[in-house]
């Protein structure tokens, strides 16, 4: 995905300055003698403007807005050789990053655990995550309704060790030395609970097949 220069956000109401503020203040204080002020105010300025023209809930956008540039500067980290724990990454992509690629990634973080890392994102990214998917995950003991549907950026898909595509097709970005995978699996959109079962079961089985190859128990 193409990252836009930040821009001075003008009408941003007092709390959302002052929310703004404070995300940049524990940006800095988690990557301290990482990155500098300009360097994280830019990754959560410009994470802040890749949700701002769809938010339905504006008072959510600073919140947001910091977990994804968190996201953001730490995939950064890797790719540039300041954090190195040795944890395999995998990024899992769909087209709206609403459905598929958040149950898959919802499954590998419950039974990956500490043992490796999961990120997910979308060529298209919606507004909401299905609130189908929500449901039969909670089945599952799952909770994936504080997840938000994202893009992806150039550093996180750099910093992915294995990317799992799951209809993105040819938005998918490609990058040497990374390990590919293609997912054919229903979309849940506009799907009910119990079409979206079967759905999510399958990710399970794939997922866990995922995690033994990489040699990361399933701790569940």
């Amino acid at each position: 995905m193409t990252e836009t220069a930040p821009v001075p956000h003008r009408n941003l109401s007092i709390d959302q300055q002052l929310a703004l503020r404070t995300a940049a203040t524990h940006l800095a204080r988690e990557f301290d003698g990482v990155f500098g002020q300009e360097t994280i105010e830019r990754f959560l300025h410009t994470s802040y403007d890749q949700f701002a023209g769809r938010s339905t809930i504006p008072n959510y956008l600073p919140l947001i807005a910091e977990r994804f540039a968190r996201q953001r500067l730490r995939a950064l980290a890797k790719v540039e050789g300041h954090h190195t724990d040795g944890k395999p990454v995998v990024l899992f992509l769909c087209v709206h990053n609403a459905g598929r690629s958040q149950m898959a990634m919802g499954f590998f973080q419950h039974l990956a655990g500490e043992g490796a890392v999961a990120w997910s994102g979308g060529s298209e990214p919606g507004n909401e995550v299905n609130p189908a998917a929500i449901a039969a995950m909670s089945e599952r003991g799952i909770d994936i309704s504080r997840e938000f549907a994202k893009p992806w950026t150039e550093e996180i898909v750099r910093a992915a060790d294995v990317v799992v595509s799951m209809g993105c097709g040819d938005a998918c970005p490609v990058f040497p030395g990374k390990r590919y995978l293609e997912w054919t699996l229903d979309d849940p959109a506009g799907k009910t609970a119990d079409d979206v079962r079967p759905i999510r079961d399958d990710i399970e089985r794939r997922v866990r097949g995922l995690l033994d190859d990489l040699g990361v128990p399933a701790q569940h």
